[in-house]
């Protein structure tokens, strides 16, 4: 069993968090409000409904007691097989996703791959390119004038890619991370496949919207990729991002209010640390500062007159983290290995912390939406709410 209160924001008790537990009855919605837990299933009986209420800061209903007084159970603890669990703070929004949100990031990943590792080169492509645009690339805005000069300068020296085009056109990329109740929260495993030669961690800020695109707070997610399979080509994206256990959120859903807004996601710094059995450490962090599109301008790129979520959505913003830390030997880079300790932070927002394993060996998905109607359903808390 493991203290959450070690990994809650420092102001937790001042925050408005929701969640979900699991009970002896089934998957509940929960308010922690003033460090109290209050069971809010009568009020709502999902979070997807709960965030969408404007009253949810308000919402009434058992209280389960202290925050700080709970220990839940972690998957990797065999002492805990009957404690209560955290489990994601989703339930029926979709879970989506944008890529290649940090351009600078990616444009310099293009101007290294093109120098060779000559710190000198690099800077002379740098600077031949930003007298041919006009503007610092570090400050050029995707879908701008500056943008489409860059783009152009990049083709004529065959540098352009498919990434580039996401990463500084006018359309984000937007993609389908993972189904409806099939992300895993804090203290659970999180699945790389077996057959799967190169991955890494991505730590990530996650906001989480209603039907309308209203952003009613943001969390922490992990949104694990298989870079071994996203390179040989980008159809096949799905099958690298979209598998059993490997879209992580939590521990909680920070609800916007007077202490917490859409410019602290803004000035975010997300940190991530894998810890492996082999004594392998690595750290690192990622800027939201950094990030060249605004995550309200992600939110409309999601949802619109061209796509709709009636349960509402979360969205993960991007990193501009990429691990290049070589593990096993030089020039092999990074990559999980099974038992690896995955901890991703940020000050406002909280730890998520998850243990890696193989997708096959990960608990298996078995809580389908038709499921869950079911429980809520004897529970009596279909049409229940107040």
């Amino acid at each position: 069993m493991a203290r959450i209160i070690d990994d809650l924001p420092a102001d937790w008790r001042e925050a408005l968090l929701v969640g979900r537990l699991q009970l002896a009855e089934g998957p509940t919605p929960v308010l922690v409000r003033g460090g109290r837990v209050i069971d809010i299933s009568r009020f709502a009986p999902t979070t997807a409904e709960a965030l969408a209420r404007a009253d949810l800061a308000t919402a009434e209903g058992p209280d389960l007691g202290d925050l700080a007084d709970f220990d839940f159970a972690v998957d990797w603890d065999d002492n805990a097989a009957d404690a209560m669990k955290l489990l994601s703070p989703l339930d029926l929004q979709v879970v989506k996703a944008s890529g290649v949100t940090f351009a600078v990031s990616a444009v310099e990943r293009v101007i290294e791959e093109r120098a060779r590792g000559s710190a000198e080169k690099a800077r002379e492509i740098r600077e031949t390119l930003a007298e041919r645009v006009g503007a610092d690339l570090s400050a050029v805005k995707p879908g701008s004038e500056q943008a489409y000069a860059l783009k152009d300068a990049l083709i004529a020296d065959g540098l352009w890619s498919q990434y580039l085009e996401v990463a500084i056109g006018k359309d984000a990329e937007i993609f389908t991370k993972a189904p409806v109740l099939s992300s895993v929260g804090w203290g659970d495993y999180v699945g790389v496949r077996g057959d799967s030669t190169w991955n890494n961690p991505e730590p990530e800020v996650v906001l989480v919207c209603d039907a309308s695109g209203r952003a009613a707070g943001a969390t922490l997610g992990n949104d694990v990729n298989l870079r071994c399979i996203e390179g040989r080509s980008a159809l096949l994206l799905g099958k690298a991002k979209d598998n059993n256990a490997s879209a992580s959120v939590g521990p909680f859903i920070r609800l916007f209010d007077e202490r917490f807004t859409m410019d602290d996601v803004r000035g975010a710094t997300v940190s991530l640390e894998v810890a492996g059995d082999d004594q392998f450490v690595m750290r690192g962090s990622s800027s939201m500062r950094l990030i060249s599109r605004d995550p309200v301008d992600l939110i409309g790129q999601t949802v619109g007159a061209t796509h709709q979520y009636p349960d509402g959505f979360a969205l993960y913003l991007g990193t501009m983290f990429a691990p290049i830390d070589d593990r096993d030997a030089p020039g092999k880079g990074f990559t999980h290995k099974t038992g690896d300790v995955v901890t991703v932070a940020s000050e406002r927002l909280g730890v998520l912390r998850n243990k890696v394993t193989t997708c096959e060996e990960a608990p298996p998905w078995t809580l389908g939406v038709g499921g869950l109607m079911r429980n809520l359903a004897a529970r009596g808390l279909l049409g229940a709410a107040a």
